[in-house]
């Protein structure tokens, strides 16, 4: 396990952890977080779930997005998240990681999702984005004065400080499902919680229509959007995906 950095195409420095396993691979997973959060979070499952799969054989790097953790500061969008995912692909394709998996939590499923490309083998989506929805936080109406009136909005959490860019409430209003959907090519394992107050499992069952054969929908029985409680059950079922497609 080494910390690592990389630059996105801003030329803004966004700091990971690769996991590197025992013995030399071509297979590599890398792990989006989700919205305000960072490479440690995702409620421990990103550091769990990196280290099962690097003991597995797999390289795996987890990094902060731009804006998160110990990456540069930056205001957060959907498109400069997908910037730094993309750029993180080509960070693991240079170090000859050719063979990749996405694994992606809540937004940073939407983010693996729009990342996608054809040299992408599977995709993991933890309870994802997958339709236009404005974030609960986003809300009020003293969170929407203040974007309209600075163009972002400061939310502060345990893990950190973020600064939500204005464009951010546009992205999410315009999601278009299909087209997105449509356009992943590989098979696709989403996991999602019947007790999910966040993002309802409703829309992951939709999302299903788009998506190739092959993929599939896991539900936890009684698993929030965090998946408090069943978090082996969820990694569990992440490594076993993973360990078949990639």
């Amino acid at each position: 396990m080494e910390k690592v950095s990389f630059r996105n195409s801003r030329g803004l420095r966004l700091v990971g952890i690769l996991h590197v396993p025992q013995n030399p691979t071509k297979r590599a997973v890398i792990m989006s977080h989700g919205f305000t959060s960072n490479k440690d979070g995702s409620h421990g499952k990103i550091p769990k779930a990196a280290e099962r799969l690097a003991a597995m054989g797999f390289a795996v790097l987890r990094f902060d997005f731009s804006g998160c953790g110990e990456s540069d500061p930056d205001t957060i969008t959907v498109a400069k998240q997908v910037d730094d995912l993309k750029s993180a692909i080509a960070f693991m394709r240079g170090k000859g990681y050719m063979e990749i998996a996405l694994v992606g939590s809540s937004l940073g499923g939407l983010v693996s999702i729009l990342a996608y490309d054809k040299g992408i083998r599977t995709l993991v989506l933890w309870a994802p984005v997958t339709r236009a929805k404005i974030p609960s936080s986003l809300q009020s109406e003293s969170a929407r004065k203040e974007l309209e009136e600075k163009g972002f909005l400061i939310i502060r959490n345990k893990k950190g400080v973020y600064k939500v860019d204005k464009e951010f409430m546009t992205e999410r209003t315009m999601l278009d499902s299909k087209k997105i959907l449509a356009a992943i090519k590989c098979p696709v394992l989403i996991v999602h919680g019947d007790a999910d107050d966040i993002l309802p499992l409703q829309h992951s069952r939709e999302a299903m229509r788009y998506l190739p054969k092959g993929s599939r929908l896991e539900v936890i029985e009684g698993a929030n959007h965090h998946f408090t409680g069943k978090v082996d059950e969820v990694i569990g079922m992440t490594v076993e995906w993973i360990r078949k497609l990639l």
